[in-house]
């Protein structure tokens, strides 16, 4: 499979001599595609762009088909970071920000979510049950509180690396695997290697050059790369599920006051449009009526 400049790529890479494993991603026209859809402050899409990245290396290691939900929760001006992937290798991202403050384009993600925040990792497999793990926020970056998350939930030494800009969002990530007798300095030595990697060298690189820089004396093994897309898994059908459970009152009183009701998706933009013929069908009653009907009586 051809590799071109302008293309989204994860590759999964593996060292036969160390007991170490990689994933590299890089996203361009995902990531445009997603900073298309709407304005976000500096600061809230450089770290959007790094939980992208991150979300899609993570996804890599889906057991079974489904979706890995990966969210970053705050309490300051910055309220959520979101990002799904699948094991089909597509994904989604977007954040919810006080959009009335002010960011300043060089504030740290700590300042941003403010105290109390919540790392929260969710897979949704499409046979059996959902699992979620929530822990505190650990670190002033993304990739320190992957590293963190990863080393408290599933005690595996791991190194992430993360960057994003206007253009491009990357990430490379290091797993020391569980093997007896493994050698620490190994993974200490193909760790600190990774810390050499600057921001620009992780946008601008392919996983061959970025991987060549790093460990020319000891390459890794590369496998087949995966292509990876934007997909939103926005319909009409769950945005009526989402109205049905807000309950006919509410909806037809929505309906009562403006003649519609209206709901537009974080992820794509998409817009749901339910007029009082669709409510109607949708509750399987005339809501709408009912509660003129109840309003007129008071």
């Amino acid at each position: 499979m051809t590799q071109n400049r302008h293309a989204d790529w994860r590759n999964r890479f593996i060292f036969d001599d160390m007991p170490v494993r990689g994933l590299h991603v890089r996203l361009r026209e995902v990531w445009r595609h997603i900073l298309g859809r709407k304005h976000y402050p500096a600061a809230v899409r450089r770290a959007l762009g790094e939980l992208l990245a991150a979300g899609t290396l993570l996804a890599a290691n889906l057991k079974s088909d489904g979706t890995l939900i990966v969210q970053v929760q705050g309490q300051g001006r910055l309220k959520m970071l979101v990002v799904e992937a699948t094991s089909g290798q597509t994904c989604r991202a977007t954040a919810r920000w006080d959009e009335t403050a002010e960011i300043g384009d060089d504030e740290t993600l700590a300042d941003l979510l403010g105290e109390n925040g919540v790392f929260v990792l969710t897979l949704q497999p499409h046979e059996g049950e959902q699992w979620q793990g929530v822990v505190p926020l650990e670190g002033g970056s993304i990739a320190q509180m992957l590293t963190a998350y990863m080393k408290r939930s599933e005690q595996t030494d791991t190194r992430i690396v993360l960057a994003a800009d206007d253009e491009t969002a990357a990430g490379l990530l290091l797993q020391r695997l569980p093997e007896a007798g493994a050698d620490d300095n190994a993974w200490v030595h193909v760790g600190a290697l990774a810390d050499t990697v600057s921001p620009q060298e992780l946008l601008d690189l392919d996983a061959q050059h970025l991987l060549y820089r790093l460990f020319h004396e000891t390459p890794p093994r590369m496998f087949t790369p995966d292509a990876v897309e934007f997909a939103c898994t926005c319909s009409r059908g769950k945005v009526g599920d989402m109205l049905l459970l807000l309950g006919g009152e509410e909806v037809g009183g929505i309906v009562a006051e403006e003649g519609s009701v209206a709901i537009d998706c974080d992820f794509c933009g998409e817009k749901y449009v339910f007029d009082e013929t669709d409510v109607h069908a949708l509750f399987g009653a005339d809501v709408v009526a009912a509660v003129r009907g109840s309003r007129s009586l008071q």
